[in-house]
């Protein structure tokens, strides 16, 4: 089969075009000839050497696939030959078949294209399990999205107001906040020319978000404990500003924050089961009512990986970009 390889660590140039084995197929896997993968920042993290694959997982990048089940294994019983679904994977996603784990599969939403569903699964099993789960967040209760024009933010923002809850989000440009509010942020934030803890404490009148989901980390978290109201969440899933930071405990202590986060790729087939399970019922549905809308950037080639990681580091992109197979 063709797939993506990554040579050594390095920049976009060290993706290269191979010819590579089938994956092996276990009882309780399926085997997707894959139509589209989505591209991520973890796969950036993975080319640069900085996120090895868990162990036993395939070295190829890619988190996240649509495509048409070529093979079931002797254990599965929810999915046939022929049926048409998107997955999250641990890995193996650049190539033109992939297996994965049965529970991780979901079906294509009715009335998306496979380039469409091949933008969910890695954002939205973040999303549900950072935002819904670890943080809580309910209706009528308010979120602040850091980095919102991204696949996460999008992501984020559309779940969040579709399920009930007052949505901020902060972006780098006029034109990406624009593109937050027409997405459902109720206010989108500038970082390059606003204070987004003032904009939020005016917005609720001094109260603060309930829960935030960031991606930034670094000194964006004092700020952000500032930013909370009483009892509010923070959610970290990345730290592009940086893994340390410091902050005035007593505030926490004051506001009985939690302080939370979680990565995805290394967590248990179970517990991405259940996510998906949760997804499938309380998220699917808002997406076949057109209430929740994929956003794809772009799209390339598989060859094209390298170009697709270009886009995605240079930042002007609004939602995924998506490999075609």
């Amino acid at each position: 089969m063709r797939a993506i390889q990554i040579e050594r660590p390095g920049g976009p140039e060290v993706l290269q075009p191979v010819k590579r084995a089938m994956p092996a197929v276990g009882g309780g896997d399926v085997l997707i000839k894959v139509a589209a993968a989505g591209v991520n920042r973890p796969d950036i993290m993975q080319r640069k050497g900085h996120y090895p694959p868990p162990p036993g997982v395939s070295d190829i990048p890619g988190l996240e696939i649509a495509g048409t089940v070529a093979r079931a294994g002797a254990a599965v019983t929810e999915w046939k030959s022929g049926d048409v679904v998107c997955a999250l994977v641990a890995g193996g996603g650049y190539a033109e078949y992939c297996s994965v784990p049965a529970p991780q599969c979901l079906p294509i939403p009715r009335g998306l294209t496979a380039v469409e569903a091949a933008s969910l699964p890695e954002t939205f099993f973040t999303v549900w399990g950072n935002v819904f789960e670890r943080g809580r967040l309910s209706a009528g209760e308010s979120l602040l999205v850091q980095g919102g024009s991204s696949g996460i933010g999008v992501a984020a923002i559309q779940m969040a107001r579709a399920l009930g809850s007052r949505v901020f989000a902060t972006a780098g440009s006029a034109e990406k906040c624009a593109a937050c509010v027409q997405l459902g942020a109720e206010r989108a934030i500038n970082y390059k020319s606003e204070d987004f803890v003032e904009v939020v404490r005016q917005a609720t009148s001094g109260r603060g978000v309930n829960v935030i989901l960031d991606m930034i980390g670094g000194d964006y978290v004092p700020r952000e404990i500032k930013c909370l109201a009483e009892e509010g969440r923070l959610v970290f899933i990345s730290g592009m500003h940086g893994l340390d930071a410091q902050f005035n405990i007593f505030e926490v202590m004051q506001k009985r924050l939690t302080i939370t986060g979680s990565t995805l790729r290394a967590r248990t087939v179970p517990f991405k089961g259940a996510v998906a399970k949760a997804l499938r019922e309380k998220v699917w549905p808002l997406i076949e009512s057109g209430k929740i809308t994929p956003v794809v950037f772009k799209t390339f080639a598989l060859e094209q990986a390298a170009e697709a990681h270009r886009v995605l580091e240079s930042g002007v992109h609004v939602g995924k970009i998506v490999l075609v197979v």
